[in-house]
């Protein structure tokens, strides 16, 4: 991931026909995430309460707050204010605190796991809810990085990174459950989770600052950039 606030630069805006279409790829993308985290928190946090894992049950609360991240882009993207440089600054910043959100989250319940020692059974539903995410997620990221690019939208980048922040979380689960289930080694997820909570930290920071950043304008109208982070 990188490690420089989240910038567009001053790409020509697109002609009104392109931007139409590329709010409604953004919304479609947006909705597709919104419906899998939905399906994703459902699955890990009842297969988390029948192991007793408090790492799968927590996967499941980072799903939910991932799925909010995808309601806030759609609100942006509403019709309304699909072209208000103001919704877009103000999506980016709940897309941050999200963000921080998510990172609370996993650290409190890393750490929980830890001072409890708690031991859960193996869930094998998890390993392979943790591997479809580790395979889906990067796409859809990709995707959505490519849209907020051409849309000069850092919101969209910023929800996009979030998705690839699953995927690095799903990578985690998978090695904690597998070592769990095939060494007994307990602790090795809530180590992971910790790593993760930690990058969650930064790329809130980043998408925070972004959002004082001139970016791509989110119309024909507004194509001037006077912004320091633009030079």
């Amino acid at each position: 991931m990188s490690s420089q606030p989240i910038q567009i630069g001053t790409r020509k805006p697109p002609k009104a026909h392109e931007r139409e279409k590329l709010v409604h790829r953004a919304r479609l993308l947006a909705w597709l995430g919104v419906g899998w985290h939905g399906i994703e928190a459902a699955i890990a946090v009842g297969a988390g309460i029948l192991a007793g894992s408090i790492a799968l049950i927590g996967f499941g609360a980072d799903s939910l707050i991932e799925a909010v991240a995808g309601f806030v882009l759609l609100w942006r993207f509403a019709a309304s204010r699909s072209a208000s440089e103001s919704a877009e600054r103000r999506a980016q910043k709940l897309i941050a605190l999200s963000f921080y959100l998510l990172a609370a989250y996993v650290g409190f319940e890393a750490v929980r796991t830890l001072l409890s020692a708690a031991h859960p059974e193996a869930s094998w539903v998890g390993i392979g809810l943790s591997v479809v995410t580790l395979i889906t997620m990067p796409p859809l990221a990709i995707a959505k990085g490519r849209i907020g690019d051409k849309l000069g939208s850092s919101a969209t980048k910023s929800e996009g990174q979030q998705n690839m922040l699953c995927a690095y979380l799903s990578a985690a689960l998978l090695v904690g459950l597998s070592a769990n289930a095939l060494f007994g080694l307990w602790w090795a997820d809530p180590i992971t989770a910790l790593l993760i909570a930690g990058v969650a930290v930064k790329e809130g920071r980043e998408a925070w600052r972004g959002e004082s950043c001139c970016t791509a304008p989110v119309s024909e109208a507004s194509n001037n950039c006077e912004d320091a982070c633009c030079r």
